[in-house]
């Protein structure tokens, strides 16, 4: 008779309370879940809470990494689903990762994601290739140490899932925006503590750079106006990097 294997999903939280319930319950499938909040002053907890299989721990938010890296400590068994709230779990993508790890082949499983933007879905604009590893033995897998931007290393074979990961990351312009913004933050700490000190090259190059690769090398104008918005808050979003990384220069000195 085969065993029956065990799954635990995690993900991090802050501010997630008008997907938080569609996204525990298209998780149906696993048999614990584990939501490690950073003190959301939303609805979150609360409606997080009152679902059986969900365990809610709240934590001081560090950095992506570390918080990532404890919600995997958490877990109890040892295949792990990490995906983000604002992903959708379709019942094709759930039904795919159940039958594979009936009999698994690999250590961890990556998703090609398809990014929804200003209700448009992007198909070019460099999202063309976002593989990202959403399934993983707990075990073979932890993520790398950047604050942002953090990769999960994994010690083994990585396989690939048919089904897609529709990503809506976009809920107005000023959420996204901010949220590029704190990543600029996270982007400057770690520049600043490599010894990383910025230049006119980077205020300047950097950020016509980042735009133009976007919008015109990975095909972004192909997307039409949303292409455009995307390319130019990216690009935007360098120059704040490097405008945080000259601040926390001028605060030492």
């Amino acid at each position: 008779m085969e065993q029956e294997t065990k799954i635990s999903a995690v993900a991090i939280t802050l501010n997630e309370g008008p997907v938080i319930e569609g996204f525990i319950k298209s998780l149906h499938f696993v048999d614990e879940i584990i939501i490690v909040d950073s003190y959301s002053t939303d609805d979150t907890v609360s409606l997080a809470s009152q679902f059986d299989k969900v365990k809610v721990v709240e934590r001081a938010f560090d950095n992506f990494s570390e918080q990532k890296n404890f919600a995997i400590a958490q877990a109890s068994n040892d295949w792990i689903l990490f995906f983000d709230p604002d992903e959708e779990i379709t019942e094709a993508l759930a039904n795919e990762i159940q039958n594979v790890l009936k009999n698994p082949k690999a250590v961890a499983y990556s998703v090609k994601r398809q990014l929804h933007f200003m209700g448009k879905r992007i198909k070019y604009s460099g999202f063309q290739t976002d593989w990202v590893v959403r399934v993983f033995k707990k075990e073979h897998g932890r993520y790398n140490g950047n604050l942002v931007h953090e990769t999960l290393d994994v010690n083994g074979t990585i396989g690939k899932l048919k089904a897609r990961l529709p990503h809506h990351t976009y809920k107005s312009l000023d959420d996204y925006t901010g949220k590029l913004h704190r990543y600029s933050t996270l982007q400057a700490r770690m520049l600043y503590k490599r010894g990383k000190k910025p230049n006119l090259y980077h205020f300047l190059f950097r950020p016509w750079y980042r735009f133009w690769h976007q919008y015109l090398l990975r095909l972004g104008i192909l997307d039409g106006k949303e292409g455009f918005i995307l390319a130019y808050i990216n690009a935007f979003s360098v120059f704040k990097r490097y405008v945080n990384l000259w601040l926390l220069y001028r605060k030492i000195n």
